[in-house]
């Protein structure tokens, strides 16, 4: 056996695309490249695809990651040419989706959903109201960082529950400001719960709404020190508009 992570950006139109049909994509893509993927036991074998944290429909990523199983003979795992594989499946997948990265992971390595601790996100914040003027969101920052707490309600499983979402926003930096509204980078917890771009978005204020959303990265922290599941530059990308808003 032997485990491979692959990192991927998601830019442009296939952002409509669903968590689900995401995955269906990237399993026809395995198919066209004859990929020798491991598969479960039982009545319905299923092919070892592990997904990490699922996007939102309608956000944009350049750090989306998965991991794959393949069925090898014992020592044949080095013959596998990541080179060839990262250009067949970034040729086999629709446009805008683009492979950044592949490198083998051991066997035994966690899942994505266990390790990550945190994502940067990049988000416009513009008002509700179309030609209301922007408030001061600067301000608004400065508001929600000095907060000892945000307590929200927020809907879990199909129920409501009252939650303090305050130790799950790490940091809130302003970018710059477009047409397009305020630009900021987050940095928001995955774990214990995770908190998303829109949730921030809403504890600022209810007259204003996130646009254009992206996730940067995902972090894993241990004993202090923060990497990326898969580190890849963005220039490793042929997908357009890598560094700017997508269409």
């Amino acid at each position: 056996m032997s485990r491979l992570r692959i990192r991927f950006a998601k830019l442009g139109k296939v952002r409509w695309t669903s968590h689900r049909d995401t995955a269906r994509m990237w399993e026809r893509a395995f198919r066209r490249e004859s990929l020798p993927l491991a598969y479960s036991q039982g009545f319905s074998p299923r092919p070892k695809v592990s997904f990490g944290l699922a996007l939102s429909t309608g956000y944009e990523s350049l750090a989306e990651y998965l991991d794959i199983e393949l069925s090898l003979p014992e020592g044949d795992e080095a013959q596998v040419d990541i080179e060839a594989l990262t250009g067949g499946l970034t040729a086999a997948l629709p446009e805008g989706v683009a492979v950044l990265a592949i490198a083998p992971i051991a066997d035994r390595a966690l899942s994505l959903q266990e390790e990550v601790t945190a994502c940067t996100w990049r988000l416009a914040v513009a008002p509700v109201e179309p030609g209301a003027p922007t408030p001061d969101i600067g301000q608004r920052v400065e508001r929600l960082l000095s907060a000892e707490s945000l307590v929200v309600t927020r809907t879990r499983k199909g129920r409501e529950v009252v939650e303090d979402i305050r130790p799950a926003i790490l940091s809130v930096r302003l970018v710059e400001e477009t047409d397009d509204g305020v630009w900021l980078e987050c940095d928001l917890a995955t774990q214990p719960r995770s908190l998303r771009p829109t949730e921030l978005v809403a504890a600022m204020g209810a007259d204003l709404e996130e646009r254009f959303v992206r996730r940067l990265h995902q972090w894993i922290e241990r004993d202090g020190a923060q990497w990326e599941p898969l580190a890849a530059p963005l220039a490793a990308t042929d997908a357009p508009h890598a560094l700017v808003r997508a269409s």
